[in-house]
Order: structure tokens, then sequence, then C-alpha cells
């Protein structure tokens, strides 16, 4: 995974994914199958599917066969599947954050901790830039 590909997932494909991420190593279909909610668990095909449509995509890859199953693995983080996600979303606000950020500080899904955190974060980012000259460059 050195090197993070920008690939498109559909929600579908993003649970997939999630359940790949979550068993944490290379897995079968049916080992991602038996990882989703079985409330509302796709049929072992349907999975198989999805997971193949991954494959051509770039966000898995089969790594060995073991009888009739083929095991696959994670190609991309979840950190790059959720950046690609967040960029998508701002850019439909026409890349600002504001409209997002008031959204969820009016539902309660922003805390003040949260701000704090992010506020902190930023402090660090500051701080690690490095120290302009004072003279504006041309």
């Amino acid at each position: 995974m050195a090197r993070e590909k920008n690939v498109k997932l559909t929600r579908f494909e993003l649970e997939v994914m999630s359940a790949l991420w979550e068993l944490g190593t290379a897995s079968s279909v049916r080992e991602i199958q038996e990882q989703l909610p079985e409330k509302k668990r796709p049929a072992y095909t349907t999975v198989q599917t999805i997971v193949y449509r991954l494959e051509e995509k770039g966000a898995v890859r089969r790594v060995k066969k073991i009888g009739n199953a083929h095991i696959f693995e994670a190609a991309i983080t979840r950190n790059s599947a959720h950046r690609r996600l967040i960029n998508e979303l701002l850019d439909l606000f026409g890349g600002s954050a504001r409209p997002l950020m008031a959204h969820l500080v009016e539902t309660g899904k922003l805390s003040l901790e949260d701000v704090r955190e992010v506020e902190s974060d930023l402090m660090k980012q500051q701080e690690e830039r490095p120290k302009s000259t004072g003279r504006k460059r041309k």
C-alpha cells in the first residue's frame, strides 16, 4: 500500500472495504461476507461480484488461491478512501468546509472537544511549517 490510489467507491463497495479492513488480514469472499452485519448481509455471490469490481478498480488485490477460494487484501487504506469521500463532499460546497462544519455543530455531531482537538492539530501543523523570511515572492 505504498502508493495510494484515488479510487472512487460506492456506498456498498465502501461497506465491503470496511469489512476487509476490519478483518485486518488477507481474506476470502466468504470471510468478508460474514464480517458484514448479519441483519442486512448480502448473498455470497453479491459480495463476490463487488469484490471483483473492487479488484478491477484497484482497491483490492488477489494475493493467493487456497483450493477454489481466492484470497484478497486491501490495496488502499481506509484513510485514503475517507480522504477521497471528504474531498468530494467539500467540492460540492465549493471547497469550503464552513457549511459542513455548521451542519455538524447544528446536529450535535461536532463537540467542543472535537473542535479543541482540531485546533490542537492546526497549531501543530502551523508550527511545523517553515518560517517565512518576511519577503514577498513574485
